[in-house]
């Protein structure tokens, strides 16, 4: 069919029936956008080939745009899982190169052609380039030509089944992750209370400190049947009614500091109101709000944030991101002030600006070719993914330089993508498909099987030690699993499979350890050729 040999009819093909076959279900388990491999599998075995360039692509754009979605949260993830994590992928990469060395001598393999095995095994690239480099020998490519395809399908038929091998109950583990989140961001309340503390009455909200004392902000405060936001200056006197916003804990701190709680509310005077504000200024990004100085020039109060879909009160050393909303308290005069100060632009926020992301991943790719070099055998590399993804954390977590905006929205992100991974798992299987009866012709079935199993026991023993022993939330460990892997593909499985973050914070955590890991192993295995 004429038609197939145009790339862009074919890519596009492979797409449209990969989405069909993902939707089928077989007792309640469905293969979604990762199906896509499967049919490109079978299409690269009858000679339709996606242009490399085109995995090169989806490959950027799906790192690219993980980074910086992960990358806020990576520092905090590392902090908190960074040990666990660490142990996972220094036992998996480490339980794999042992059983590597132990098939290639029980099977009578060439040791260097078990080292190929090894790194398409674990799907990595660098790693494979790395020992070319060291042993200058074409053995190691065709042996990582052989593991490679079940390296990529292995992965994501373990992230599959694993749950229901170990029966582990999906929404009761995605509960735990957004009760988790909860303990690290707790709810945002609001509550009145009466000044009967005679300890503070006559003395200034900038005296008091409520907000480094107690964590919360006031709001409001009524004073003689007059409803007034506080600034600096505001002077509570006892029988006040205050407004205070924060969390739990801190609420308790103000009740302790000020007096009873009352369900007296205070009204809004006519000249006052409440309104959530949009920030699109780019030139107020990464601003903290003692920075902003809205209560001294406004007369204006931030008394929450609301980001990523989590409400956080506002310290004053609380950087401002593009796209926060801020619920804001002041007179009305003032508010059209603030909104034009702070942005509030819709269209704004929802447009895509390509020159972060491009720039981005130039960074990345020219990060990526950097060389470390430690002794005249062993030099590390990033690679290509290792690069666009530490560039990524390292741009999210800067947030903006000069006018550039390193973020995106969200429906932005998740465009770009899903786009990404079907563009890399289209030529990667196309490829991959072309290569398995010849090598299958060639070597038989021993090489397949050895690599398949370097694939499997490890990821095997490593969920294992994850689920008995260190006992991980499940979507933490299936991200640093395929971190651990390497494994892109493996990740986008996860994606359909759960509605948070977990996972790409694990990935991310665990892809640059996995990935010097893995450099130094082979380099360490080449002097035993």
């Amino acid at each position: 069919m004429d038609l197939l040999t145009n790339s862009y009819f074919a890519l596009f093909l492979i797409i449209t029936l990969g989405f069909l076959l993902g939707k089928i279900k077989i007792k309640g388990v469905s293969l979604d956008v990762s199906a896509v491999i499967f049919v490109a599998l079978l299409f690269g075995h009858y000679g339709i080939l996606i242009p490399i360039d085109f995995q090169y692509i989806g490959l950027l754009l799906f790192i690219f745009t993980i980074a910086i979605q992960a990358g806020p949260g990576f520092v905090q993830s590392f902090r908190k899982q960074g040990g666990p994590l660490f142990l996972l992928s220094g036992f998996l990469i480490l339980t794999a190169i042992i059983v590597s060395f132990s098939l290639s001598k029980l099977f009578k393999i060439d040791l260097l052609m078990g080292l190929g095995l090894f790194t398409g095994a674990l799907t990595s690239t660098p790693g494979l380039a790395v020992l070319i480099d060291t042993t200058s020998s074409p053995i190691a490519s065709i042996a990582y030509g052989i593991a490679y395809p079940f390296g990529v399908l292995g992965v994501i038929l373990f992230v599959r089944v694993f749950p229901y091998i170990f029966h582990i109950d999906m929404q009761k583990e995605e509960q735990e992750v957004k009760m988790e989140s909860l303990a690290d961001n707790p709810d945002i309340f609001h509550k009145h209370f009466i000044v009967e503390n005679s300890g503070i009455s006559g003395k200034s909200m900038k005296e008091l400190q409520l907000r480094s004392m107690t964590g919360a902000n006031i709001s409001r405060v009524l004073h003689e049947k007059m409803a007034i936001t506080p600034s600096a200056s505001t002077i509570l006197y006892k029988g006040d009614l205050i407004r205070a916003v924060g969390t739990e804990e801190s609420l308790k701190k103000v009740h302790l500091l000020i007096g009873s709680e009352t369900k007296k509310e205070i009204p809004l005077g006519k000249d006052f109101i409440v309104q959530s504000v949009l920030v699109s200024n780019k030139k107020i990004v990464n601003k903290t709000i003692e920075q902003l100085n809205l209560l001294n020039t406004y007369g204006a109060t931030i008394t929450r944030i609301r980001r990523s879909g989590i409400n956080i009160v506002g310290k004053a050393d609380t950087q401002i991101r593009f796209g926060d909303k801020l619920l804001i308290a002041c007179d009305r005069d003032h508010m059209t002030n603030v909104v034009k100060f702070l942005g509030n632009e819709d269209k704004r926020l929802s447009d895509t600006d390509f020159l972060p992301i491009a720039a981005g991943i130039v960074i990345g790719i020219l990060a990526g070719k950097l060389k470390i070099v430690f002794s005249d055998q062993f030099v590390f590399s990033p690679g290509l993914t290792g690069g666009v993804l530490i560039i990524g954390i390292i741009l999210s977590n800067l947030g903006k330089t000069g006018p550039i905006i390193w973020t995106m929205s969200g429906a932005a992100n998740q465009l770009l993508r899903q786009l990404g991974l079907l563009f890399f798992l289209s030529a990667v299987g196309t490829h991959a498909g072309a290569h398995l009866v010849e090598t299958y012709s060639q070597y038989g079935i021993k090489l397949f099987l050895v690599g398949g199993l370097i694939t499997l026991i490890p990821m095997f023993l490593t969920g294992m030690l994850a689920v008995f022993v260190l006992k991980i939330n499940i979507y933490t460990f299936l991200g640093g699993l395929t971190g651990g892997m390497t494994s892109t593909p493996g990740l986008a499985a996860i994606d359909s499979m759960c509605s948070n973050n977990k996972a790409h914070l694990a990935y991310a955590t665990v892809y640059p350890i996995a990935l010097v890991l893995i450099i130094i192993l082979i380099q360490i295995g080449s002097y035993f050729i």
